[in-house]
């Protein structure tokens, strides 16, 4: 029989797996999470009390149903599951599998990457000090755990998960002193008409959930610095729209401007990654149906960031596409091929209206943290140029920036962003950084036998 390797256990990787089952194949899923569900619908630990309402809201009703999709085919057998491992490297039809305890290898013949996304998040000055959190990471703690990640809670950036968040935090008690928005109210009002028109529904629940914030949501804002004391935060200072300094308490910011597809893994399996003006990213390159050549397909948000209800479109697209060449009948993909081409017009239209912080990261002072693995400032970048030209590569290699356990995940962007900067050209003439295994951080001992 076939074997066909799903990587990832989210909304995408569940319907893949589904829609392979369904065909008669018996797919191996290896996923991160100790639950099955991904990122947007994150389980907590067994016994945790909170009701899915409570956890997911409006989604909860579809956050269970994949759960107990996905908990049937494992209890039926129809699914090899291999929960709490990390697919570190691809090479000749075998997946390195970081497990709890060492590193296995997975043969395959067909590949399904169904990544996700992480945190897009730009450079603040002081943002390197303890209490600072991505978006993601404090909605992970509250719904894994619940648990607020501060007592008084300032969160900025820009995109619906500033929003939803916010709105999380409150909901769960939590005390949120101000919700920091980058993108300018004209841009957002431009770019909600074609959002409504894509997906009225959803744009309406973001406008009542925005309209709930109240006072406590500001557009256009620029971000001056996080000041620090020996606990970590005790002040974010900002400016209004006007360009009027504020400052607001605080002992905890969360940072993130959207979402940042993941590639790494599609980058070693071979697939091209290009450029793309409306993202502000490197995405992997694949036809509509997901196939990226070469027995790989790619499903959700680590090819396009389209969230919860997109990924499942992709990951029953992507299993078609891989029923389809192993020459097994397939349904007709028509309708959920025109759905997904009207979430990609209301996601373009959403990075339109909440755009990346392009000129705030380009004009980061010299003694920014850029790199927070290594410590890499905004001032050593600019120097290093000197030596490494505009070049992504070669400015990691002489001056680090990129070089630590993220992998660049997390400053590959902004480093971009200030070097293009300060050669006159765009972001993406710089290049992108190249994957490399291992994908994660790997323990020796994980690659030794017992």
């Amino acid at each position: 029989m076939t074997r066909v390797l799903i990587v990832g256990a989210g909304p995408a990787g569940i319907r893949a797996a589904e829609w392979l089952v369904a065909a008669g194949l018996h797919p191996v899923v290896v996923d991160e999470g100790a639950r099955a569900g991904g990122q947007i619908y994150r389980r907590p630990p067994m016994g945790f009390t909170r009701p899915p309402e409570k956890l997911y809201g409006s989604e909860a009703g579809k956050a269970v149903a994949l759960h107990q999709t996905f908990d049937r085919m494992v209890a039926e057998r129809r699914v090899d599951h291999h929960p709490r491992s990390s697919v570190v490297a691809l090479a000749q039809g075998e997946a390195h599998v970081l497990g709890p305890e060492r590193v296995t290898r997975i043969g395959y013949d067909r590949l399904i990457l169904a990544t996700g996304a992480a945190d897009r998040v730009a450079p603040v000055p002081g943002w390197q000090g303890a209490g600072v959190y991505s978006l993601g990471a404090a909605q992970i703690a509250l719904k894994s755990q619940g648990v607020a990640l501060g007592r008084r809670i300032v969160l900025a950036g820009s995109g619906p998960l500033l929003t939803l968040l916010a709105s999380q935090l409150i909901a769960a008690g939590a005390e949120v002193g101000a919700v920091l928005d980058t993108a300018p109210m004209r841009r957002q009002v431009r770019g909600g008409l074609t959002m409504a028109l894509a997906r009225p529904g959803v744009t309406l629940r973001g406008l009542a959930m925005r309209a709930r914030l109240g006072r406590l949501y500001h557009a256009g804002v620029g971000l001056d610095r996080i000041e620090a004391g020996a606990d970590g935060p005790v002040a974010l200072h900002w400016r209004d729209a006007q360009g009027r300094g504020q400052v607001t308490p605080c002992d905890m910011v969360g940072l993130g401007w959207h979402l940042r597809a993941e590639t790494h893994l599609a980058d070693l399996a071979g697939v091209p990654l290009a450029w793309d003006d409306t993202f502000h990213q490197w995405l992997p390159q694949a036809d509509a149906m997901g196939r990226a050549g070469g027995g790989v397909y790619l499903a959700g948000d680590g090819l396009r960031i389209l969230g919860a209800d997109g990924a499942e479109l992709a990951g029953q697209l992507a299993a078609s596409a891989c029923l389809e060449d192993l020459g097994l009948p397939i349904p007709p993909s028509g309708p959920e091929l025109r759905r997904l081409r009207r979430m990609q017009r209301f996601a373009a239209a959403m990075q339109s209206a909440f755009p990346w912080p392009a000129k705030m990261v380009q004009d980061l002072p010299d003694h920014t943290v850029l790199c927070r693995c290594e410590g890499v400032t905004a001032g050593a970048l600019r120097t290093t140029l000197d030596l490494s030209g505009p070049d992504a590569n070669r400015a990691k290699s002489l001056g680090r920036v990129g070089m630590g356990r993220c992998q660049g995940r997390y400053c590959q962007l902004a480093g971009a962003e200030v070097m293009a900067a300060a050669v006159g050209s765009p972001p993406q003439a710089m290049g992108r950084l190249r994957g490399q295994p291992p994908v994660r951080p790997v323990p020796v001992s994980a690659y030794l036998d017992g």
